[in-house]
């Protein structure tokens, strides 16, 4: 049988001679048998099923600040970095039990990201600057982030964190994953069902939903804007935080591992802006076209796939692939 190996950000499980293939051609050359096709489409959705997951909830974070604040968030994924340097430090650094460290990861990301939108964001808005500002703001705490973790030293060099899972092989019909890609697929699964439950059947989920389709509105029946875009913007950090606790023990992280955001701006496009049901889905279009493109074309395409992807939506769906009507607003 021959040997495996690892090749591409995802850590995908290829035969030796796939590694070799740059392009369609070349697997024509090749004569690549209809087995052979076969086999690199299970490994490539199998595997992109895996890397979607977390472009979902990345996805997921950056939509419902959208749709509550009409504000992307372009320090989604300096977020996303902060808490993973969190759990390299209190993991790695203090050696905190797991068990121990998980929760306090997640509380102070959330803890990050509420006290952003409460203390800068706020007064952005009362100040009733043009909305660019709000966007501004963000960039500027993506840059401050960034320039913290450098400023502490953990960031001289790429780390990880310690798997919780193992990474013996599981095979899903002919595709080869591991048991810690298995680990992360289900828990974002599980996370994304939890969401669904919270905003269909909690009191904060309806209220965080009437914000979103009328904040006037909801406002008027009694919720407090303030406290629920804090609120929101607290439950992004926190899906970015586990999102960073799934993906960090296969990446090498660094403070510029926050163009991940790019990937998660992708998904919220493709899948409708505003939808979080098409975030999901825009996700998962991205992971398996990711790794698809690695497979059958080149390891270097990869980077273009996703803005393939957005383009050919935009050209024939414009809203999304799950977002409403297009409304044409007056200015």
């Amino acid at each position: 049988m021959p040997r495996r190996t690892r090749c591409g950000v995802c850590r995908l499980t290829l035969l030796p001679e796939a590694s070799g293939f740059g392009t369609m051609g070349q697997i024509s050359k090749d004569l690549m048998s209809i087995a052979d096709v076969w086999l690199f489409l299970q490994q490539g959705i199998v595997s992109g099923m895996v890397t979607g997951s977390i472009y979902s909830l990345l996805a997921i974070a950056v939509v419902i600040i959208f749709k509550t604040t009409d504000v992307p968030n372009f320090a989604q994924g300096e977020i996303f970095m902060a808490g993973g340097y969190i759990g390299i430090y209190l993991l790695l650094i203090l050696a905190w039990p797991v068990l121990f460290a998980i929760p306090v990861i997640l509380a102070l990301t959330s803890i990050l990201a509420a006290v952003f939108q409460r203390v800068v964001l706020r007064q952005v808005q009362k100040a009733r600057g043009v909305s660019v500002n709000l966007v501004i703001a963000t960039l500027g705490l993506a840059y401050f982030l960034k320039g913290a973790v450098r400023h502490t030293g953990l960031g001289d060099s790429p780390r990880s964190l310690p798997a919780l899972f193992s990474n013996d092989s599981v095979n899903i019909g002919q595709a080869s994953i591991t048991h810690l890609d298995v680990a992360i697929f289900v828990l974002s699964v599980i996370t994304m069902l939890l969401l669904f439950l919270m905003f269909n059947y909690t009191r904060i989920g309806r209220g965080m939903r009437a914000v979103g389709m009328n904040p006037t509105g909801a406002q008027l029946v009694g919720v407090s804007l303030g406290k629920m875009h804090m609120t929101i913007w607290a439950l992004s950090g926190l899906i970015s935080a586990l999102a960073a606790l799934l993906i960090t023990p296969k990446l090498l992280i660094t403070p510029d591992i926050g163009h991940i955001a790019i990937l998660a701006y992708a998904a919220a496009i493709i899948g409708g802006f505003t939808s979080l049901p098409g975030a999901v889905l825009g996700g998962f279009v991205i992971g398996i076209v990711e790794n698809l493109v690695g497979l059958f074309v080149s390891s270097s395409a990869i980077v273009v796939a996703p803005f393939l992807a957005i383009l050919l939506v935009l050209a024939f769906r414009p809203q999304g692939l799950l977002g409403g009507q297009l409304q044409v607003k007056k200015v």
